[in-house]
């Protein structure tokens, strides 16, 4: 936390929340466009004061916490783009445990194949039927409470723009 910020919020949420917003004009410019943003069935409700998790660090809580905030964006960024846009932005969990070395070191064996994961990714990219939603492979589904909190949300979008100098041109 060199910087103030949890590692991996900065890395899992924050960075993609700057990357998207900065290619934003061009996205709407070049609708239809779409955004799929990988998050994971792992989340956890947002401690709003110990966001960076300086008093209580745990890795599995900041895996989810940022996995959340994931999700939580990509519904606030959905609800501000809203249908006229050209833009749509789903979020999926492609698969649990994916076979791979990561997965393996920590866990000792994987639950799905990483072409299983692949397949959900494409299957949600290829989905034109909305927009704001979460998928657990392929099939729609509901996360955490927190994520439809309009206010939880609100309150991360202007905080992370805060974060990272990343104003949303919405």
């Amino acid at each position: 936390m060199k910087d103030g910020y949890e590692l991996g919020f900065a890395v899992n949420y924050l960075s993609h929340l700057a990357l998207t917003l900065e290619l934003l004009p061009l996205l709407e410019s070049s609708a239809p466009a779409r955004i799929v943003n990988v998050t994971s069935i792992g989340q956890q409700e947002i401690d709003w004061d110990d966001l960076m998790l300086e008093r209580r660090y745990d890795g599995f809580r900041s895996y989810a916490q940022s996995k959340l905030a994931q999700v939580m964006f990509t519904f606030e960024l959905a609800e501000r783009l809203g249908t006229d846009s050209g833009v749509t932005v789903d979020a999926v969990h492609p698969a649990s445990l994916m076979d791979t070395k990561m997965v393996r070191d920590s866990f000792g064996r994987s639950r799905t194949t990483v072409d299983e994961g692949a397949d959900a990714v494409i299957h949600v990219l290829d989905d034109r039927n909305g927009s704001g939603r979460y998928f657990e492979g392929k099939r729609e589904r509901r996360a955490l409470g927190q994520a439809y909190d309009r206010e939880a949300r609100k309150r991360l979008w202007g905080l992370s723009e805060e974060l990272t100098g990343v104003r949303a041109p919405l």
